[in-house]
């Protein structure tokens, strides 16, 4: 196992298990319709938890973007792997969000609410303000990538560091969620986006690339933020 195919691995399982607890809770004629909030935000934790227990020690669970970068802007993770573990990263999203496609088939039909089918894959605002989701993405993400490498300063039984991280994005989503739909992660919002445009999903709207660049660059800046402040802190 390398750790390229560890992130595509990887991020195609946390696609597929989150936006597929979404397209549980939002799509038509589902056993989870209507189930709210904190479904997905429990869904979107184990989504992240799983594929980390399993690939951790192959390639370090990144799985996004923003932490890859972040990690590699204060030494912690080489350089030259930077593009190679992006690259992994958007071809898992985007494999992981064609099986949620598929997975859900006979569902897209039965769903008249075009933003609805667009939520499954992607984030949006619940008020769209670019200046203040940019904000709410980059609050969000620092968490994540400030709450990481501070669990990693604790000494803790194998396995239980990843439970931490599970319980990390449990609460940024039902804490932080609220606004944005918390992305933090690039690849997981393009990617899904990218698989909206090219699917042929009856129905559907546009893939509101307007709005796209937000949950690129908001995690981006906010895992930045945090890596550089958790190193001269610690």
């Amino acid at each position: 196992m390398t750790s390229f195919m560890a992130e595509v691995i990887g991020t195609m399982l946390l696609i597929l298990l989150g936006d597929g607890v979404v397209a549980n809770c939002v799509l038509g004629k589902t056993k989870g319709n209507n189930s709210g909030l904190m479904v997905i935000a429990t869904g979107w934790a184990i989504a992240v938890a799983v594929p980390a227990f399993i690939f951790g020690s192959f390639s370090g669970a990144h799985f996004n973007p923003a932490l890859t970068i972040a990690l590699a802007a204060i030494g912690k993770f080489p350089g030259s792997q930077v593009l190679p573990y992006i690259i992994a990263q958007f071809i898992g999203a985007i494999i992981g969000a064609t099986l949620v496609y598929l997975m859900y088939l006979p569902h897209w039909d039965a769903t008249d609410d075009a933003d609805a089918k667009l939520a499954v894959f992607c984030t949006g605002p619940a008020i769209r303000n670019k200046a203040t989701n940019f904000v709410s993405e980059v609050i969000g993400t620092f968490v994540l990538v400030f709450g990481i490498l501070g669990l990693g300063l604790q000494k803790t039984a194998d396995g239980v560091g990843t439970l931490y991280v599970g319980l990390l994005i449990l609460v940024i989503g039902v804490s932080l969620g609220g606004t944005t739909g918390y992305a933090i992660n690039p690849a997981r919002d393009l990617g899904p986006r990218i698989a909206h445009a090219l699917l042929p999903i009856p129905k559907k709207r546009d893939s509101d690339w307007e709005y796209s660049w937000i949950p690129v660059l908001g995690p981006i800046v906010g895992g930045l933020l945090a890596a550089i402040i958790f190193k001269g802190l610690f």
